[in-house]
Parts: structure tokens; sequence; C-alpha cells
């Protein structure tokens, strides 16, 4: 009997250790693991209301209270409306003897008013060329005197300065 016994411990603890060798994930070991130790660090700003996210992805309105984990240094940003982002680093400070722990704990910070938002300069208005009445036909034009020189001033209409054509569109019929 006893022969017997060892046997199927034998063969239950070779069938065993073959199933260790391609366990899924699920059923590894890996989740007994201890995970990153966790500090609670209260965060506060001047003036309240706004988010803070930590670079883990932890997020909360101040004044709050994140668990951030001490395996790493960590940044916490503030944003507020109205006001500059701000950026606070949390360093993991080991001390023998002690748990280790994030420094600075509480975090404050005092936001910055973004001040005015920067305005766009205007072009001044350019003036649209006036609208061109329609030439008078030639035999409207008043005659010109050939014994008179036409002074610079009254000779002709002035030239516009504008880039557009100043021929009128031709009209359709």
């Amino acid at each position: 009997m006893v022969n017997m016994m060892y046997r199927v411990l034998v063969i239950a603890g070779g069938a065993f250790a073959l199933a260790a060798c391609s366990t899924p994930d699920w059923m590894s070991f890996d989740s007994l693991k201890p995970g990153p130790s966790l500090d609670s660090v209260s965060i506060e700003s001047e003036p309240p209301g706004a988010e803070a996210k930590a670079s883990n992805g932890q997020t909360c309105r101040t004044p709050c209270s994140l668990a951030l984990p001490m395996d790493a240094p960590v940044t916490v940003t503030f944003t507020l409306a109205g006001y500059q982002p701000e950026a606070e680093r949390l360093e993991v400070i080991q001390v023998p003897g002690e748990a280790p722990r994030l420094r600075p704990n509480p975090v404050v910070v005092e936001l910055t008013p973004g001040g005015p938002a920067p305005s766009v300069a205007k072009k001044p208005a350019t003036k649209k060329p006036a609208a061109k009445k329609p030439a008078r036909p030639a035999s409207a034009a008043a005659p010109a005197t050939a014994s008179a020189p036409a002074s610079p001033m009254t000779a002709s209409p002035a030239q516009s300065t504008s880039p557009w054509p100043t021929n009128p569109p031709p009209v359709r019929q």
C-alpha cells in the first residue's frame, strides 16, 4: 500500500511540475508579489479648485490627497483656467530604519494668474475702391476747346491708384 501511495505522489508531482512549465498568466505566482508601496500625499493649491494630475495618471481637484507609488519620483501638474500651469516634483526619501516616503508632503502650489489674453493686432481697415460710375458715352462728353491749353488739374479725371482694373465689367444682354 505504501508503495502504491508513493507511485501516486510521484506521478502527481511530475504532472504538476510538467504543468508548471506551461501555466497561463492567470495562474502565475506574480500576483502574489507585493506591488510598490504607496504614500498618501496631501495636495493643495492657491486658489483651490485646480486639477492636480500625477505622472502615473491619477487626478483630483484641490484640496485633495492621492495615494502615490514610491518606486520612482512623481510629478504633479496643476492646471486651472485663467492661471499658468505649474508642476511639482516629488522625490522618494529613504531614511534608514523608516519606511520610504515622498517629499514634499503636503504639496502646496501657488498658481500664477495667466494675465490678459494676447490681443491680436488688427490691421487697419482697408478702404474698398469706390464703385465706378459707368462711363458716359463720347457724345455726351463736353467738347474740349482747342484754343485753351488744359491745365493738369482739369485735363482728365484723376487716375485711380487702385490695383484693380478700372474698366467696368461688360454689360450682358
